[in-house]
């Protein structure tokens, strides 16, 4: 029998129509939470909606570009006028940047940062802003293992955005703690989604790669990284405050 932790609770998954982000969505919506995904592809957060709605949960989409502070002050207040609260948010919204430091053009560059790292910020601002005078409430940002865990060739950039989210974390949540506001992170290793996957490479190659490069011998399923995600979201976790929780399979032991 699945697990009701979320009943009455209103759940916010950016980066919501892929991977982490909608394997999540799905799970929160499963243990009874209303859950709002967004992401900037409309097609992509209507789908994960319909799952959500197919499995007998409750979801609506909201489009959002989480490098604009006025796309993401938007969001927090459609689901403020929706639902009247908002109790939950998973920050997942990323985008991968690999390759030598040397071939990165600023647009790269940019780019990576204003999703992975200024994406987290803003969401986390307008947040934090509501859940000040809204009793507090429980945020939840994806880090990465690569950057503030473990150091790779190639993907320098990538792992500097990650390393600061993880960071970012860390100092707010001592910030917010006092007001209610409880604020942790999940940094995946190699995971089942397309952006673990190399240049020219298969899913088997991947599969290859994992059994060398992953102490576990596999790669990681999205559900393992939704329940981590769950558990920093409930009760269960009241004590856990400003912790970047690696789900990597020993990657980065």
């Amino acid at each position: 029998m699945t697990e009701r932790r979320f009943l009455g609770k209103v759940a916010l998954v950016t980066g919501g129509g892929s991977g982490i982000g909608r394997t999540t969505a799905r799970a929160f919506a499963r243990e009874g939470a209303t859950v709002i995904v967004a992401a900037r592809n409309q097609s992509n957060i209507e789908q994960t909606t319909r799952m959500i709605q197919a499995d007998g949960g409750t979801a609506s989409s909201v489009v959002t570009d989480v490098t604009s502070s006025a796309d993401v002050e938007q969001l927090i207040q459609t689901i403020v006028e929706r639902h009247g609260r908002l109790d939950i948010a998973f920050n997942n919204a990323g985008v991968f940047l690999g390759g030598p430091l040397h071939e990165t053009d600023e647009a790269g560059w940019s780019h990576a940062l204003d999703v992975n790292l200024t994406g987290v910020m803003l969401c986390m601002k307008h947040e934090i802003n509501h859940m000040r005078s809204h009793a507090g409430g429980v945020i939840v940002n994806t880090a990465s293992n690569i950057g503030p865990h473990l150091s790779l060739p190639g993907v320098s950039t990538y792992g500097a955005t990650k390393a600061a989210v993880s960071a970012l974390t860390r100092a707010a949540a001592l910030e917010y703690i006092g007001e209610g506001i409880r604020i942790n992170a999940v940094s995946p290793g190699m995971s089942d989604t397309s952006m673990s996957i190399s240049p020219g490479e298969t899913e088997d190659g991947r599969a290859q790669r994992a059994k060398v490069d992953i102490p576990v011998g596999r790669v990681g399923a999205l559900e393992e990284i939704a329940s981590a995600v769950l558990y920093l979201s409930s009760d269960m976790s009241e004590f856990v405050v400003g912790h970047d929780l690696i789900i990597d399979g020993g990657a980065a032991a």
